[in-house]
Parts: C-alpha cells; sequence; structure tokens
C-alpha cells in the first residue's frame, strides 16, 4: 500500500545537536511546524552522555559547561526540563614540576599568583577586569546577527547599516585602551597578549590553555589570543567566567533542550540520516534521507559544519562558485584527541596528593607556554606530540550517578594531534597507540594513575568526524580565526544564518558566534528563519520578538 503523501513541514533541522534543538525549540514555540532529523540513534550530537562501561556514564565528547546561554536555558525553561548545573568547586588546577602547583578559584586566585610573582598577582584584577569589560560586550553581541555582506542595492544593505550602527554603539562604551585590547585580542597571539600583563610561567600557563582549547595551534600563534577571549564569555548559574558540570553529564542538557522542543511541538527523528539536500529551480525545498524517503519543507535548516553542508550535502552544481571556493579554504581540524577513563579510585598527583576541591577544577597538564608550542610543533612534525597537552576533569566528583559508589570516571582532552597524520598514515592504526601516550603522560604528573584505569574510551580526530560529523575532529565547526569570525562565519554574504541558496539557513557552531555548547547560533537562526517564513504565534515566543 503507497505512502500517503505527507504534507511539507514549515522547517526540517539537518542534525540534533544541541543547536538543532534550540532551533527547532525556538521555532516550534513560535508555531511552525518542525522536523529535526538526527543521524545517531540518539539526540545531542557531541553533547550526548553515555555508558562506556558496565555502571561508567560520561558526556562522549563536549564536557563541560559555561558557555551556555542564560537565555536559551531560560526561555527553554530547561531546568524544569530536569537540568542542572553545579559550580566546580575550584576553577583550575595546574600541576608543575618538582611538586609545586598552581589553584584557580573564587577567592584565592590571587594568593595562588602571588606565590609565583607578587607583580602577578598586582596585575590580576587589571587583567580580569579589561577582559571581563570585552567579554560583557561580545556576550550581548553573541545572541544577535552580525552585520551581513550583501549586494542587491540600499533596501538590502539599510539593515545591516544599522545593525553596523548598533555594534559602533557598544563598542564605543568601551574606553580608548579597551577598544585597543579589543582590537589586539583578535589579531595578536595568546602569549604576547599575556605577556603584558604577567611574567610568571605557570600564570601564563594557566591563561595560556584557553588559547589553545579546541585550537590547532602554538599560543604563540597570531589570532590565539581571542580564543583564550572566547573561552571568557560564559557563566554558570549566573557567575560570569565560571565553569561547571551538568548532572548526568552533557546529554542531560541536549535531553532537557530535546523536552522543551517536544513539547512545543516539534518532531524528532533518530536514526535518521541525511543524504541530500532537495534543490529545486534554485531553492532548498526538502532532504532525502539515508534511507531514500524525501521530506519536504518550506525551510532547511542545517546544524552541521559548512563544509560538510556545501561539500557532502548538496550537488556541486547547485552551489554558487564563491561559496565552493570558500569552502574548499574553511579550515577545520582542532588537534583534538578525546578520551574517557573509568576508574577504580582517585589518582594521586605529586603536586597535591591528597583528595581535595582541586579534583573537581579542570586539571591542565602543560605547565608553560613553551611547553604548549612544542606540542604543536611535534603534532606538525610527526602526527602527534611526544608531550602532548592534556585537560582532565573528574566529573563524579560532582556527580555521583555516573560511576558506581566509589569509582570514578575521567575525562581526557588531549592535544596536539594533527587532524590527518602525515604520509598517509591512518588514526585506526595509530588510535591505541596514542592512547597509551596519553595515560604514560599522566603517570608522570600522577604516579599510578594508569594502574587505576578500568577500561578506556579512545576517540581520534577521524573517529569525532565519523561518529559526530566533526571534520577533521573540530570541537568548532571551523577555526576561530579572524578571517572565520563575526560577518566572515561562515562568509561574507551568509552572517545573516541564511545560505548560499533561498530556503537553505545554518544553523551550527560554523555560524557566529562560534563553537562551544553555547546555544546561540541556534537562537539567532531561530529568529531569522521564524521571520522569513512568518510565525503565528511569536509575540507570545520568548527570544523571538527582538528584530532579527
Amino acid at each position: 500500500m503507497a505512502r500517503p503523501r505527507q504534507e511539507p513541514f514549515d522547517a526540517i533541522l539537518v542534525g540534533a545537536g544541541h543547536n538543532g534543538l534550540v532551533c527547532a525549540a525556538y521555532l516550534a514555540k513560535a508555531g511552525l511546524k518542525v522536523c529535526v532529523l538526527e543521524r545517531r540513534n540518539i539526540v545531542g550530537g557531541a553533547a550526548v552522555t553515555e555508558e562506556f562501561h558496565p555502571g561508567f556514564r560520561n558526556s562522549v565528547a563536549s564536557y563541560t559547561v559555561s558557555l551556555l546561554q542564560p537565555k536559551v536555558i531560560a526561555d527553554l525553561e530547561l531546568h524544569r526540563h530536569g537540568l542542572t548545573i553545579v559550580q566546580r568547586k575550584l576553577g583550575n588546577f595546574l600541576p608543575l614540576p618538582e611538586g609545586r602547583h598552581l589553584l584557580a578559584g573564587a577567592g584565592r586566585t590571587q594568593a595562588e599568583f602571588a606565590k609565583f610573582s607578587r607583580r602577578d598577582a598586582e596585575r590580576l584584577p587589571e587583567y580580569e577586569r579589561r577582559l571581563g569589560a570585552i567579554a560583557d560586550v561580545l556576550r550581548a553581541l553573541a545572541l544577535q546577527p552580525p552585520p551581513n555582506v550583501t549586494d542587491g542595492g540600499w533596501l538590502k544593505a539599510l539593515p545591516e547599516l544599522l545593525r553596523a550602527g548598533r555594534l559602533g554603539r557598544r563598542l564605543h562604551g568601551l574606553d580608548a585602551t579597551l577598544r585597543q585590547d579589543l582590537l589586539d585580542l583578535f589579531t595578536v597571539s595568546a602569549a604576547e597578549y599575556l605577556e603584558r600583563f604577567f611574567e610568571s610561567e605557570p600564570v601564563k600557563a594557566l591563561f595560556g590553555f584557553d588559547g589553545v582549547v579546541g585550537n590547532y595551534a602554538s599560543p604563540y600563534a597570531p589570532g590565539s589570543a581571542y580564543v583564550l577571549l572566547h573561552h571568557v564569555f560564559g557563566e554558570v548559574n549566573g557567575v560570569k567566567g565560571a565553569w561547571g558540570h551538568a548532572i548526568g553529564g552533557m546529554g542531560a542538557i541536549t535531553q532537557a533542550m530535546a523536552k522543551a522542543a517536544l513539547e512545543a511541538g516539534a518532531q524528532i527523528r533518530t536514526g535518521c540520516g541525511v543524504r541530500e539536500i532537495i534543490v529545486e529551480r534554485g531553492r532548498a525545498v526538502g532532504v532525502v534521507s539515508e534511507a531514500g524517503e524525501a521530506i519536504r519543507a518550506r525551510a532547511v535548516v542545517a546544524n552541521v559544519n559548512p563544509k560538510l553542508l556545501y561539500e557532502r550535502l548538496l550537488d556541486p552544481a547547485v552551489v554558487p562558485a564563491a561559496t565552493r571556493e570558500r569552502m574548499a579554504h574553511w579550515r577545520c581540524g582542532s588537534g583534538t584527541f578525546r578520551m574517557n577513563v573509568a576508574l577504580s579510585e582517585l589518582p594521586r598527583f605529586s603536586a597535591l596528593p591528597e583528595a581535595g576541591d582541586h579534583l573537581t577544577a579542570g586539571i591542565i597538564l602543560a605547565p608553560s607556554l613553551g611547553y604548549m608550542d612544542r606540542a604543536y610543533q611535534d603534532a606538525r612534525a610527526d602526527g602527534w606530540s611526544r608531550e602532548p597537552i592534556i585537560e582532565m576533569l573528574i566529573p563524579s566528583t560532582l556527580d555521583d550517578s555516573l560511576a558506581p559508589p566509589g569509582r570514578h570516571v575521567a575525562s581526557l582532552f588531549c592535544q596536539h594531534v594533527a587532524p590527518e597524520l602525515p604520509g598517509g598514515a591512518s588514526w585506526d592504526a595509530h588510535r591505541e597507540e596514542v592512547a597509551d601516550l596519553m595515560l604514560d603522560t599522566i603517570e608522570r604528573w600522577a604516579p599510578g594513575f594508569k594502574a587505576l584505569v578500568l577500561a578506556r574510551q579512545v576517540l581520534s580526530p577521524l573517529d569525532l568526524e565519523r561518529e559526530f560529523g566533526l571534520i577533521g575532529g573540530d570541537i568548532f565547526h571551523g577555526a576561530l580565526s579572524l578571517n572565520q569570525l563575526f560577518s566572515a562565519r561562515p562568509m561574507l554574504g551568509q552572517a545573516s544564518y541564511r545560505g548560499a541558496l533561498p530556503g537553505l539557513y545554518l544553523c551550527g557552531s560554523g555560524t557566529h558566534p562560534g563553537g562551544g555548547v553555547t546555544g546561540a547560533p541556534g537562537h539567532n537562526a531561530a529568529r531569522v528563519v521564524a521571520r522569513d517564513l512568518g510565525r503565528p504565534r511569536a509575540q507570545k515566543t520568548p527570544g523571538l520578538a527582538a528584530r532579527g
């Protein structure tokens, strides 16, 4: 019996990662008929919690909370849908050679800095003031499209000029020193910016790590200062700059988002990957699933890396030449090697062997900017670092639902590794070798660590691409470099979340304001899509009433 023809949806979302779910929830709340299609059998994309060993669960890829927009949390009522976020008891723990260490956390960072440099301790408030003031401005800009460089005469240009004017007024609120700092943060290296304030290597390492997180680059690379700034945007439970943990792991965030979308009326189909986007008369009008089903819609909203969208989901013949050229040079690859380990007990670090609040922190194994630079140079030359950079989190110190009593789970975010190995070598052939190296590295800082490991889950850059669509393992869907930010993300003329074809939109981390579990691209794209399609209940929809 023939399947009855289905009425078209208003919008199809390609990918049920967090931004796709956010976008779907807002659109459904606006009264639009929405369907989300997800290739995997679980929603969440890279923000998902899974059992990787009997009794042990953890966040598989993304692993910590800070950048998630408070407005998104409030608008979608994520706490009502089960989300609870707790703050780390300490922000960061930096073990150092010869039994030294540096801790960072509310009320104690300055005293910790003074152990290494009284001058650095005195300079810390000014550093925090400047970055905080700039982050406040950029935090607000994250929830609106940047000015879009378009053709088409003054009628199309006028809204963009007005948006640029609003941006100018915000930036004018910064004093001259801060405006210069903002320009510098977009262009200089993390090392250069930090050296303006600090002299101690441990202090510079503590902050410099944020300049290489997910960034396949040296902290001495121009532009790495912006990556540092990007990681200052966040907050947890109203505390700016704080980092935290979602009870139940990162999947708790996306499960709450899915509940919000479903409650608003959206459909979500898992195990339903998209093979191609249907284009008729130059317009995106639907998708074909991997099972061969054609599903039509007035708008197709892609929550995938722009490179994946334009090079794999669309016939090259329908993609404009300028977009094809841009995607050929779209820089992906974050140098990331991701591991989760099940532990029989808590590790003991030589620098601070007793159990304590430092084990709830981000534990940074990278004692200097020089160490980070060598890790990058090694990876460029040989495929992976001989002495890698590792951030370890032990979320079970804050959330006992993740492991059996007395046992623990640890997230290992490891860098640097080459997204593609030199000489045509395969990550499949070297995955376990590099995983062993990561555990050996931790062993040097925490003797006995390897003996605590009951099981491990290992994801190379290739695994991250195959499993989550993170091309080259790129957690940001494209490098956060000056030529791939703001109005140029993903390219000039597409900063408004409208794609290269009518009816096609983007809502993922490859759009403004970039990567991290923020929800901002999904929020912003929903405003644009809803305005273009018309929104029956827009006046009642939180977050969509503002002009986009």
